[in-house]
């Protein structure tokens, strides 16, 4: 079988599409379109519907039909070439941008590694590949600073319309940014024998991971924790370092659900109203606030998780005692000694040191001094 000689378009074109990542076809259609407006410019009372153009694959020879019949004006080649230099450019990156879209679209809810490029305004422009992603401001973990040429892991949210054309939104506050990366550092995650049930977090801050195995014999938190945590730490400087996260074991039981969902906090005592989705929570008083958390946190977190309103009450100690705190140590004190009053220093305005509680009065009499009484030895004195 004799060799085919190729010639030198036919092998620039070649090159062209296996570098811009494009059909070969569509090159070809996009030049014969780049002739015929090269054709309509020199001819402009022309109706381009009604002519065609051809272009040889192999020799690169356009050509202008009308009706069938060959009207290439002569040395149109070269014109057309020179005329249809910027359209053919401008077709092939539509063409390309097209390709990176559609190969983008099927990697939505994915986590990719990007570089950040440059900033726009608020937006930050992340390099993800084949194209620049955006991240706007809301898709940005609260706090995180950005800097050219840092390395992120981003979540591909969505594509959207754009100014200029469909652009790539990425994010680093969305919840499929966490599951992406305990697919990716887990691996009984990644092969379905742990699933992820609910995810919850305020990024930058804290987020509560709810897991549940479905494989006799596999601890679901264990294994996302990794041995002395190497796992979620390695998930948590991924996502700045900043951002706390709990790993909880997903159950059937709403009651141990929800106590669990309060974790750092212990001995929860939780009664449900599943008519009004309002779970009714009990702690004792020194876990009150590891289970409301900082501003409330914990327990807003937890309520999203399990999809009740939780209420919080401290239990009260035996005895009916209540406490009060002075400084960073507690002090117990029966019902009766309510109105009592911790003694503030009035000259240094602070309180007493020590932490000591002095107990007085509401209102202290004032006594009057009594009178000086002068004092006579009885044996000096003289009788009459």
């Amino acid at each position: 079988m004799p060799a085919i000689q190729r010639s030198e378009f036919a092998l620039a074109l070649n090159q062209v599409a296996t570098e811009r990542g494009v059909d070969v076809e569509v090159v070809l259609e996009t030049v014969q379109n780049a002739i015929l407006a090269a054709y309509r410019k020199d001819h402009p009372g022309v109706e381009v519907e009604e002519y065609t153009a051809e272009l040889n694959p192999n020799t690169g020879e356009a050509s202008i039909l009308h009706e069938g019949k060959d009207v290439t004006p002569p040395g149109f080649g070269r014109i057309a070439a020179q005329t249809a230099k910027q359209v053919i450019l401008q077709k092939i990156r539509e063409k390309e941008k097209e390709a990176i879209i559609s190969d983008y679209k099927d990697k939505l809810g994915q986590i990719v590694n990007g570089t950040v490029l440059r900033f726009a305004g608020p937006n930050v422009i992340v390099d993800v590949g084949k194209t620049e992603a955006i991240m706007p401001p809301q898709e940005q973990i609260r706090d995180e600073k950005y800097y050219q040429n840092q390395r992120l892991v981003v979540f591909i949210k969505e594509i959207k319309e754009g100014i200029k054309g469909e652009e790539v939104i990425v994010s680093r506050s969305d919840n499929g940014l966490l599951e992406g990366l305990f697919k990716r550092e887990v691996p009984e995650v990644s092969q379905g024998s742990v699933i992820m049930k609910e995810i919850v977090r305020e990024p930058g801050n804290r987020a509560k991971v709810a897991v549940a195995s479905i494989q006799s014999g596999i601890d679901p938190v264990g294994s996302c924790v990794g041995q002395k945590g190497v796992r979620v730490q390695a998930i948590i400087q991924e996502v700045g370092g900043i951002e706390k996260i709990d790993i909880i074991q997903w159950q059937e039981d709403t009651t141990s659900y929800v106590a669990a969902a309060l974790s750092p906090a212990k001995n929860v005592q939780v009664r449900l109203n599943d008519e009004d989705k309002i779970a009714t929570v009990t702690v004792p008083q020194e876990e009150l606030s590891l289970a409301i958390g900082k501003d409330g946190q914990n327990v807003r977190l937890a309520s999203r998780l399990t999809g009740y309103r939780i209420e919080i009450e401290g239990a009260e100690l035996p005895g009916d005692v209540k406490q009060e705190i002075v400084g960073d140590s507690a002090v117990s004190k029966p019902d009766e000694e309510e109105e009592s009053k911790v003694v503030k220093n009035v000259k240094d305005e602070k309180l007493v040191e020590d932490n000591e509680v002095v107990e007085t009065p509401v209102e202290t009499p004032v006594e009057t001094p009594a009178p000086e009484v002068e004092v006579t030895n009885i044996d000096e004195q003289t009788t009459e």
